[in-house]
């Protein structure tokens, strides 16, 4: 079986189990999350923050987002030209909605290329911070360019003990769950 194969089944195989989760767990889990993350090192000492806009099962990061802009820079991610660019947004009211149904900032607001920590999405991830993403390979085109610090928010049952490698694949330098918060090295 070849690695794009084995990465799809294992890809199949954790967003049922995510998405079998409960709404009220999906929400209690991650309020859980977004305290280990406010309390992370990381974070407290981040200026700038990057962070995605949660879909479908994700770890919910609307409350978190609205957090951080009373405290700190936040950019979201914008899909152009087939490339990750995160924007500055100071409200969640004039998001637009992107490829794959997701809310992303408009065009014309500021592009930010020095954030000091990456909040990436995950379907599953390592311990060793081995992430595995929806597949496209945005974020580990726009990772492997950059020297921020990143920290992948994930509910423990997306961890797994291994997830087949791809050259590209950028690995991930923190996990928080709701039970754990770690670093991968």
């Amino acid at each position: 079986m070849s690695t794009k194969t084995e990465k799809a089944a294992l890809r199949q195989h954790l967003l049922k189990k995510r998405d079998d989760m409960s709404f009220e767990l999906k929400k209690i889990s991650s309020q859980k999350i977004h305290q280990k993350l406010k309390e992370s090192k990381l974070f407290n000492d981040a200026k700038k923050i990057a962070c995605y806009y949660s879909i479908g099962s994700e770890v919910m990061t609307t409350e978190l987002i609205m957090d951080i802009m009373k405290t700190k820079e936040i950019s979201l991610p914008r899909i152009i030209n087939n490339n990750l660019v995160f924007k500055k947004i100071t409200s969640l009211e004039k998001l637009e909605n992107g490829p794959y149904d997701i809310m992303e900032p408009r065009d014309d607001y500021e592009t930010v290329n020095n954030n000091d920590l990456i909040i990436v999405p995950t379907i599953g991830i390592t311990r060793l911070g081995d992430r595995l993403g929806y597949g496209f390979g945005y974020y580990d085109r726009y990772l492997a360019g950059i020297d921020a610090k990143t920290i992948a928010l994930t509910f423990a049952q997306q961890i797994v003990k291994s997830i087949p490698n791809m050259e590209y694949d950028v690995k991930i330098d923190w996990i928080i769950t709701e039970e754990d918060s770690f670093g991968t090295k």
